[in-house]
């Protein structure tokens, strides 16, 4: 009798676990026989996948932030590579942090284990030489923005773009109101989203700062409801605590940040996918971040393109603020809400140029298009 087929599947934080889960369930439901292990976080544990490491544990970013963790995240990388050498996955399916996963597919190739990866690196932003590795390591690359596909294949690697799995994790259009009655929150009130980030780096570094401009905001509209989504890696005391002293009181909900930013009037958003996911909800948006000096001193001689933010990007163009390093103060922060906050031309032109980004990035189904392609890796099943 022919074993099962195994997978072996490797995830970094919050929103990796959902993209890799997603294609997961994709792949179980076209082939059932299908066993998957690896790394991830508590979504892929939920759809059956066997957990060498928790991703909590490789989940960290900037140069300064990495380097304390090497030992363990190297210790973490052999004991994947250790895993695939004994039970000899039929393929491996690499989930975005290209950092960690480009050095794991370089041993895998070496056993001969073909490799699909999902969520591709943006190397077209940045160290774009790394191309040549990803073609000598990766037998199929899933893409989820429209013009990496070209990119890639240019660069003679196998590349699909199988659509944004962003959009299949979206709600359905409804109002503020309605998105605020589901949460549980105040209908009238007027309601500030705040996104700090899934990673304690980020909440450290950018949440002080959202919680000045919020500070500010409040002062000017009485009954403010500010609303965080807390990512599941993170520990609620630790958003409270960075409010203490300010007089302003969030409204924390576990999870959920795309519908937060619906029932928001507006959004303060950390760069990353969650500018994306809370773009597609069509309310304005600010768009912030902050890495350590040495961090942003090698990335601002190695960033390709003008903007960080998806949104721009997509757009070609400026739809939203970016407000980075020293320029992400909460006077600046407060400045471009106030600017979008109120009907009027420069809420509508925002607005519009968010639908607009939308509608590039296609229909739903990813999760399947993606699912489709990591089969091809995979031997034929057997005929009964």
């Amino acid at each position: 009798m022919t074993p099962s087929p195994r997978i072996l599947v490797v995830a970094g934080e919050a929103s990796g676990d959902t993209h890799a889960a997603e294609l997961v369930a994709a792949l179980q439901a076209l082939r059932p026989d299908l066993t998957f292990f690896g790394m991830g976080g508590a979504r892929l544990a939920a759809r059956g996948v066997e957990l060498i490491h928790d991703a909590r544990e490789v989940s960290v970013m900037g140069i300064t932030e990495v380097l304390p963790r090497i030992p363990r995240i190297l210790r973490i990388m052999k004991d994947l590579a250790q895993a695939a050498e004994e039970r000899r996955p039929d393929c491996a399916i690499l989930v975005d942090i290209p950092d960690f996963n480009l050095r794991l597919a370089k041993k895998l190739k070496a056993l001969g284990i073909p490799v699909a990866y999902y969520v591709s690196p943006m190397i077209w932003a940045w160290r774009r030489g790394r191309v040549r590795t990803i073609q000598r390591l990766v037998d199929r690359m899933l893409c989820i923005l429209p013009f990496e596909e070209d990119f890639y294949r240019e660069a003679g690697v196998p590349a699909r773009y199988v659509g944004s799995p962003v959009l299949e994790q979206m709600p359905k259009s409804a109002s503020a109101r309605e998105f605020r009655q589901r949460l549980g929150l105040s209908q009238d009130a007027p309601t500030l989203a705040l996104l700090p980030g899934s990673r304690m780096s980020e909440i450290r570094r950018i949440l002080p700062t959202l919680v000045g401009a919020a500070k500010q905001l409040a002062s000017e509209r009485p009954g403010l409801q500010v609303v965080v989504p807390v990512a599941p890696t993170i520990a609620k005391e630790e958003i409270t605590s960075r409010f203490e002293g300010s007089g302003v009181t969030p409204v924390l909900v576990d999870g959920r940040a795309p519908e937060v930013v619906g029932a928001s009037d507006a959004a303060v958003v950390a760069s990353g996918t969650a500018v994306l996911e809370a773009g597609l909800m069509e309310r304005p948006l600010v768009v912030v971040y902050r890495v350590s000096l040495v961090t942003y001193l090698v990335g601002r001689l190695m960033l390709k393109v003008a903007f960080v933010s998806l949104i721009n990007l997509l757009a070609g163009r400026r739809v939203v603020p970016e407000l980075l390093q020293g320029d992400m103060t909460p006077e600046n922060i407060a400045a471009e809400v106030r600017r979008v906050w109120l009907p009027g031309e420069p809420r509508d032109a925002m607005v519009q140029g968010l639908a607009e980004v939308r509608g590039r990035l296609g229909e739903v189904g990813a999760a399947h298009r993606a699912a489709e392609t990591v089969l091809e890796l995979l031997p034929p099943r057997a005929v009964t």
